[in-house]
């Protein structure tokens, strides 16, 4: 296994910060998932379940906040796991996108 270093081998003198930034940016990417994807899917799925729970109201918005929990813990892990960044991605924002549109469209329809 070859070791990095942030000398360049020929020149002696340190590497430009430029030079390892393009492999920086898959790691900013899934910190972003993390913390941006993992709120957004905790958000959608708290007015998820406060929409459909068969309890009244109050108990129904703290059941949903208490679940949230568990589920921006669980997309932090998943923005970290060995998959693809792309699939990453999707795995995030396409519950996200059908949490929150069902969230809003149960209550309007009378369910």
């Amino acid at each position: 296994m070859t070791r990095t270093s942030n000398i360049d081998a020929e020149r002696g003198r340190p590497r430009r910060a430029a030079a390892r930034a393009p492999r920086a940016l898959p790691l900013l990417s899934r910190v972003l998932a993390a913390i941006l994807g993992g709120y957004l899917l905790a958000s959608a799925a708290a007015v998820f379940l406060a929409a459909v729970l068969p309890t009244g109201r109050a108990e129904g918005v703290l059941a949903g906040m208490q679940f949230s929990f568990a589920v921006y813990t669980g997309a932090v892990i998943w923005a970290f796991s060995p998959v693809a960044l792309s699939r990453v991605w999707a795995g995030l924002l396409l519950p996200t996108g059908l949490l929150a549109a069902s969230g809003w469209l149960l209550p309007r329809a009378g369910v």
